[in-house]
């Protein structure tokens, strides 16, 4: 399990594994030596992310003739997989913003993707999505920012977004507002703009999480921030919360990779611990106890990854996948959270020293459960869609 390029780990290319050695390549070099002190300062990887850019990673499923690599989804999860397994957070510096550019790519103007998304891709526009609200999580319905038509320049648009990843560092986000009659009688119409920093756009707090350091989450205010009519999503009103979950889909499966990578970095460290801690006389792997544990760990492990490969083909082949994503995000979250646990019991108290990886672990993994939309949400989607798919 301790090796990447096991013969159970296919590739589906040649390019695939030029790809995912350069990526093991770049984490060995460049970020396993700086991690525990990176993330224990809570700080922003500028290097890694400079480093990020030159390998493609923000163009990673921007298609070519945009500038970008132009990766299926499923070669997509393998590269998040193996970054989470070394440090998760840098996974959602480049997420967020590839649910933002797969917004523009599926349902731009031309004029949009022909601007947008080679600066996406290269790196040069970074930022993300900016869903959730103060009073508004999982049930974007109820969001309260608005836009409201303005004959001058196009919209202004005021309220405020939170939890939004590279809120700081990022400068470019998909926001999602209310438009049209909804601003006046509450209803559903909402649109998605892409939303540049300046004037009227106030980042105005940093939020200080338990786990997933180094990247930046923020409170974003918007105070009377004009955008022009050009910025708005696919160029009309009222398709924003369709587009806005069309990308959440590739994002669940990103935060399923995750889970996987949480998961089998918890799973390698405790088995190569196990060999080495001894008690009463022999090697704790020699314990039933510890032995029940690594077996439920690595089958957890083995089926996550498999219900992540399911989900990204089916994104591949370009079919509906809420449920294959939300059955992989949910398992997988899971699975990271069970691992996390496990490892840390097995690991003692070096196990809850901030020492070692197994403490960041057992932070990190508890988000998965929660971000793109919690798992009691990703249950419900996958009921109704067995029932949508499997009428009597």
């Amino acid at each position: 399990m301790n090796d990447n390029n096991n013969d159970a780990q296919l590739y589906a290319s040649e390019e695939e594994r030029l790809i995912l050695d350069s990526i093991d390549s770049f984490l060995e070099r460049d970020v396993k030596p700086h991690v525990l002190r990176l993330e224990h300062a809570d700080e922003y990887p500028s290097d890694n992310v400079e480093q990020m850019k030159e390998l493609g990673l923000f163009g990673a499923t921007i298609a070519p003739e945009y500038g970008g690599l132009g990766l299926s989804a499923s070669t997509y999860a393998k590269i998040v997989e193996r970054i989470s397994a070394v440090w998760m957070s840098l996974t959602g510096i480049f997420n967020s913003h590839l649910i933002m550019a797969s917004a523009v790519q599926r349902f731009g103007t031309e004029e949009q993707k022909q601007y947008f998304l080679p600066k996406f891709a290269s790196g040069e526009i970074r930022g993300g999505l900016a869903l959730t609200e103060p009073d508004c999580g999982t049930d974007l319905r109820a969001v309260r920012t608005t836009a409201r038509k303005d004959g001058n320049f196009g919209y202004i648009i005021n309220g405020t977004k939170t939890w939004i990843s590279n809120g700081i560092e990022g400068s470019c986000f998909a926001l999602l507002v209310k438009t049209g009659s909804a601003v006046e009688r509450d209803n559903e119409g909402m649109s998605l703009f892409l939303a540049e920093k300046g004037p009227g756009f106030e980042v105005s707090r940093r939020l200080e999480k338990i786990g997933y350091k180094g990247i930046d989450s923020a409170e974003l205010n918007f105070i009377d921030y004009p955008v022009s009519a050009d910025r708005l999503i696919g160029g009309e009103e009222g398709s924003g919360l369709q587009h806005a979950l069309a990308g959440l889909e590739i994002g669940r499966i990103n935060v399923a990779s995750r889970g996987v990578g949480v998961a089998k970095a918890a799973l390698d460290e405790s088995i190569a611990y196990a060999q080495i801690r001894k008690t009463f006389g022999k090697p704790i792997c020699e314990h039933q106890a510890i032995q029940l544990k690594l077996a439920d760990m690595a089958v957890r492990v083995e089926a996550a990854r498999l219900l992540v490969e399911s989900a990204a083909r089916a994104y591949d082949r370009g079919e509906r996948c809420d449920m294959e994503a939300g059955m992989a995000k949910l398992y997988a979250s899971e699975a990271a959270l069970e691992n996390a646990t496990e490892a840390m019991r097995i690991h003692g108290a070096y196990g809850y020293s901030k020492e070692f990886n197994i403490e960041r672990y057992y932070r990190d993994a508890p988000l998965l459960c929660i971000g793109e939309g919690t798992n009691e949400i990703q249950r419900t989607v996958i009921s109704r869609q067995l029932i949508s798919r499997n009428p009597v």
